[in-house]
């Protein structure tokens, strides 16, 4: 459904601003090296829900939880968050989304609230991660919201653009922008988020590429091209979308990776 493009304007200097009370950090190394490609190996590969197309994707308490995205007006699949059932794939849904007002976007659960954010409608949503009932709610940063995830302090947005918004989970203001860039210039089109460890991992959108990112610096420091996979999932489902979808399993320390209507999801282990 996304089909905003966003020019990269490329920098070579290093931008701290401040808007609003809100800090900007944008940060540009044309001397950097290539980020290095990654390894990784497929550990399993489970059923997945091909009628989801797939926005957010977290495990929380052993469970794996799945967001989608649709409309009234152009998508036709839902708009809400559910449970993963691990045998079928299938999506147990606990939150339904209005499709003539929100297009469901990405997920996280901090501190045992779960935000959940639209495509355009300007609006997250909080849950109790628990009983799914909608606590709270607020406005987004930015115009757009795609992917979330969180670290030990803050949420953590993207909206198509190379920014990631670091939002305090309180108050809901941004702390500060994180520009993501490698050795080109900025990086757009991020949109799946997962935090690891200080790294965070996002989908490229349009790409098969998931980009491992300093959380620090924003720098772009290895990627994973998972094409494979991909070619794998349209010779199944030739209507099948973009990759879309990683969920750290921190028992296991393996990935789950899936895509929007993909009829599988991926189990992988990375270098």
């Amino acid at each position: 459904m996304k089909k905003v493009f966003y020019s990269l304007i490329v920098c070579s200097t290093v931008l701290i601003a401040c808007n609003n009370g809100n800090n900007t950090q944008s940060v540009v190394d044309t001397k950097a090296n290539n980020a290095q490609w990654i390894n990784y190996q497929v550990i399993n590969k489970l059923p997945h829900d091909a009628t989801y197309f797939t926005e957010g994707f977290e495990f929380y308490n052993g469970q794996l939880l799945e967001s989608s995205g649709g409309d009234a007006s152009h998508s036709p699949y839902p708009s809400g968050m559910g449970i993963v059932d691990p045998a079928t794939g299938k999506v147990q849904e606990k939150i339904t989304l209005d499709r003539t007002k929100h297009f469901g976007e990405g997920i996280t659960v901090f501190n045992d609230r779960l935000f959940f954010v639209t495509w355009r409608s300007k609006k997250g949503f909080i849950y109790d991660a628990k009983t799914f009932k909608l606590t709270d709610e607020f406005n987004l940063p930015s115009n757009e919201g795609w992917g979330l995830t969180h670290d030990t302090a803050s949420v953590i947005m993207s909206d198509g653009s190379s920014a990631l918004y670091f939002i305090d989970p309180v108050t809901y203001q941004t702390k500060y922008t994180l520009s993501v860039y490698d050795h080109n210039g900025p990086v757009a089109n991020l949109n799946e988020l997962e935090y690891v460890n200080g790294y965070i991992y996002a989908n490229q959108w349009t790409t098969n590429y998931i980009l491992k990112i300093d959380a620090q610096e924003g720098k772009v420091v290895g990627r994973l091209d998972l094409s494979v996979l991909a070619k794998e999932v349209l010779s199944v489902k030739p209507d099948a979308s973009e990759m879309n979808g990683i969920a750290y399993h921190p028992t296991k320390q393996t990935f789950y990776v899936t895509g929007k209507l993909w009829p599988f999801t991926y189990e992988i282990k990375i270098d």
